[in-house]
């Protein structure tokens, strides 16, 4: 007798209890009728992931609790099917200065109104962007219950995201009897995660001997993105199926018994490159930031350099044409080919274009600090100046019409603060925040080969990828007048701030001390800036976010 999971890949909005659930409900009543008898959704499915400070109020673990129930009531009718819904659960003591935290992370199996079985997450991560040691209890014991028709039940032990990574809970849920395993997750992405989360968990079907679904969410939550790419591995570390990334989408997985023992199989979308994932993971990053909180669209400037290219052709691809805005603001520093090449591009795509002078509003700022500034040579005073101006325009622009300002500095200019407080970093979503120098560079040569959503082909100009990389500030400038090439710049930058390298050791590996001790220096002395910067999309596994706490005032050289 064939078992049928579905593995209902969702995209949920975090605090919409009521969406979640009609969600949760839907899938369960599609794939009860598609023959299914078991429904995974993801973890935390009833309130999103993660809710953060949301766990600490007793209101909303009271909703998420009723939610349950809902979810429960609405599919009492559906004779012998389980689903299993993610939720926060329990209480606490808190006064304002102690909490003892009592909730937990839990998962619940739901049979025909009835809660069948629940268990608490054991293994609470607590690095990069997870917090959970912050708000959760952890959980012990296995959990295992029974799905299927009756008289044709299977034993199946559910795990809940990183208990999977840690080789006692799939063990122990094995010798509880499980004939196999179901892991609901909300997992974020950075690139390659996908690989690797397949890889642990070939790891751990190998070790216990059992086969493993794999639940995973889809979507993006502020700056992280789920990429989904659920799966399902056989006992031998084959995969048996796999659902498409950064949709929202569902696998059906079919369990049958051969010879003894249990073979899954289902549909299986084939691997992709990194550059794809990453360029999907960015467009559904902007998609879900923009519509779940309600923007009509977005503003850019464009600037006829690399960084705002790829900004625009990323929100393109996300929202459409008719969404996107683009206003181009010379200076008097402002190269022919910068405009030129900035008309091609919004022509290329198709979105609105306008251009605004800031030259007027530049002299005025100087006329008013003349006597200030007697005496004294002009210097970045007057470069930040402009990018201020550029700033007050963009966000004047966003109160008046309501879309929202996508900043465009990647991560190399955040990282040493090659960026203008309250200037080119005034906006309210920062699209490549994570992306280093070199690596816009490839996703944009990338984005020319390649037109996954139809919105135009090579999109950016030519010139604007081989030309050197400047901010137009002051006549002749360019980036390497100030910074050390990029690519030593992002090697540096790769090695000290995502992977913790000292810089004793990035000196002897052959850089060069200089540059090492100048990058790292402003790494450190940027920190304010930083803090400041908008949220942006999470692509690598250390980003300029919850990955990175820093104090400000800072005298330790690392």
């Amino acid at each position: 007798m064939t078992l049928k999971i579905y593995v209902a890949q969702l995209n949920l909005v975090v605090g919409d209890l009521t969406g979640n659930a009609k969600k949760i409900v839907t899938a369960a009543q599609t794939a009860y009728q598609q023959g299914a008898r078991l429904v995974l959704t993801p973890e935390l499915s009833i309130c999103g992931y993660a809710a953060e400070d949301l766990f600490l109020r007793h209101a909303f673990i009271s909703a998420c609790d009723d939610a349950v129930k809902a979810v429960a009531a609405a599919l009492a009718d559906l004779k012998d099917l389980c689903v299993v819904v993610g939720h926060p659960t329990g209480g606490d003591q808190r006064t304002r200065s102690v909490a003892v935290p009592s909730r937990f992370n839990a998962a619940s199996v739901l049979c025909e109104g009835r809660v069948l079985a629940s268990c608490a997450k054991r293994e609470l991560p607590n690095y990069q962007v997870f917090d959970e040691r912050r708000y959760f209890t952890p959980g012990t014991g296995a959990c295992v219950f029974e799905a299927g028709e009756a008289g044709h039940k299977r034993k199946v032990g559910l795990l809940i995201c990183e208990d999977a990574w840690y080789v006692s809970p799939a063990r122990e849920t094995a010798q509880a009897g499980a004939e196999l395993l179901v892991v609901i997750n909300a997992s974020p992405f950075h690139v390659g995660k996908g690989d690797e989360r397949e890889q642990m968990m070939r790891q751990r079907v190998l070790a216990c001997g059992l086969p493993l679904v794999y639940a995973h969410l889809v979507g993006g939550q502020d700056e992280v993105v789920f990429e989904g790419r659920s799966f399902a591995l056989n006992v031998d570390g084959s995969i048996a199926g796999r659902a498409p990334s950064f949709v929202e989408t569902g696998l059906m997985v079919e369990v049958n018994q051969t010879l003894g023992a249990l073979h899954l199989s289902a549909t299986i979308a084939p691997q992709r490159t990194p550059d794809a994932d990453l360029w999907d993971a960015l467009v559904l990053g902007v998609r879900d930031y923009i519509d779940k909180n309600g923007f009509p669209g977005v503003l850019l400037g464009l600037s006829g350099g690399i960084d705002s290219a790829l900004v625009l052709a990323i929100a393109v691809d996300a929202l459409g044409r008719e969404r996107v805005r683009t206003v181009m603001m010379p200076s008097p520093y402002t190269a022919d080919i910068s405009w030129i090449d900035a008309r091609d591009m919004a022509a290329r795509l198709g979105v609105r274009y306008d251009e605004l002078s800031i030259v007027p509003e530049f002299e005025a700022f100087k006329a008013t600090l003349a006597d200030e500034f007697k005496g004294l040579a002009e210097d970045t005073t007057e470069e930040n100046i402009q990018a201020r101006i550029r700033g007050t325009l963009l966000m004047a622009l966003s109160n008046k019409f309501g879309s929202i300002v996508l900043t465009t500095g990647n991560k190399s200019e955040m990282a040493t603060g090659y960026c203008t407080l309250y200037g080119d970093m005034a906006g309210g979503f920062a699209v490549i925040k994570d992306l280093a120098k070199t690596t816009v560079f490839r996703l944009a040569r990338w984005r020319n080969a390649h037109d996954p959503y139809g919105t135009g082909q090579a999109p950016i100009p030519e010139r604007i990828i081989t030309r050197p990389p400047s901010a137009e500030l002051r006549p002749d400038q360019t980036d390497q007048d100030s910074l050390p090439p990029y690519e030593v710049l992002d090697a540096i930058l790769e090695r000290y701030m995502e992977n913790d390298e000292s810089i004793e050791q990035l000196i002897a590996d052959g850089f060069a001390a200089a540059d090492v001790e100048r990058v790292t220096r402003l790494i450190k002395i940027n920190e304010y800036k930083r803090r400041q910067s908008p949220v942006g999309i999470r692509v690598t596994h250390r980003s300029f976010g919850k990955d990175w706490r820093y104090p400000i005032t800072n005298r330790f050289r690392a």
